[in-house]
């Protein structure tokens, strides 16, 4: 019988790649939809009203949650937090405290989360260990990954994967870096100093995937590529990639003027993650330096 893999937030940037890949191994994909319609293969849920029918997720072998509202794309107004907030929380509450009213629960349930949780560090190193950080992004991750506690209490494995950027022109940070670039009017963020935790979204998709199939994967993982990069770093090497100069550095008081405390939070400021559990667990790279990833997921673009 072929095993059964939910995903919610299937049409994102990670959710989609992972989506086909699943497919093209063997799996049956069902797809989390607010819509209505979607054939047999959806599962109708509304995260806001708290509605997910039971009978739509027993026996389902595994689920992955990545769905949330993009912290990207504007000021952060505080309709706007409580809707990045809400949307992640309120969604893995859902999901676990549905698990554990079933009767055939799924094996695993690997929920998506990101490396907000350890806020601005500076030039500290930090991994799985390393307490949760301050401001907000570090306290959604925190009440993020605490929603997920009621299907770890009813016995269900679960894991929870704590994304750096992912690299990929289909959607994310780099898609909308990339315009400016191509113009020649891209540069670092501020002083620049700022580490940039990164993953390739080819190792992004297989990190999950891991996930899924090892039984002795459970709790935190850093989803991230080994070589740390400083924004200054990441901007040098991406304007190489595409042999455009970056000279034009944005400074922080106009990215503060424009976006306010996102600008603070997810663009000025960052921490130097490391993939330790995800290393020590033996999971190979495709992609584990930034010049080769960005060329790999650049090739093509023109």
């Amino acid at each position: 019988m072929t095993a059964t893999v939910a995903i919610s937030g299937a049409s994102g940037l990670i959710g989609t790649t992972l989506a086909t890949q699943l497919v093209a191994s063997g799996l049956r994909v069902r797809k989390f939809t607010r819509k209505d319609g979607g054939g047999q293969d959806a599962i109708h849920w509304d995260p806001a009203r708290g509605a997910l029918l039971p009978a739509q997720i027993d026996g389902l072998d595994a689920i992955v949650h990545l769905a949330g509202e993009s912290i990207a794309g504007g000021r952060w107004t505080a309709a706007r937090m409580a809707r990045i907030r809400d949307s992640r929380v309120q969604g893995t509450r859902l999901i676990a405290t549905t698990i554990a009213q079933l009767q055939h629960k799924p094996k695993v349930l690997v929920c998506a989360s990101a490396v907000g949780f350890y806020g601005d560090r500076g030039d500290t190193e930090v991994d799985e260990s390393s307490p949760p950080g301050t401001g907000f992004l570090a306290e959604v991750c925190q009440q993020w990954e605490a929603a997920a506690k009621p299907a770890q209490d009813a016995g269900v494995r679960v894991v929870w994967l704590r994304f750096g950027v992912v690299l990929a022109v289909q959607g994310g940070a780099l898609e909308r870096m990339l315009l400016p670039f191509k113009l020649g009017l891209g540069g670092r963020l501020g002083s620049g100093r700022q580490w940039m935790p990164w993953i390739a979204v080819t190792d992004a998709v297989t990190a999950i995937e891991v996930a899924l199939a090892r039984n002795d994967m459970k709790g935190v993982y850093n989803v991230v590529a080994p070589e740390a990069v400083t924004n200054a770093t990441f901007t040098r090497t991406l304007a190489r990639v595409l042999r455009r100069p970056a000279i034009l550095p944005v400074p922080a008081f106009a990215l503060r003027l424009a976006l306010g405390r996102f600008a603070d939070e997810a663009l000025l400021s960052g921490s130097k993650v490391l993939p330790k559990r995800l290393v020590d667990a033996g999971f190979r790279y495709k992609w584990p330096q930034l010049e080769p990833a960005l060329r790999n997921v650049l090739e093509g673009s023109p």
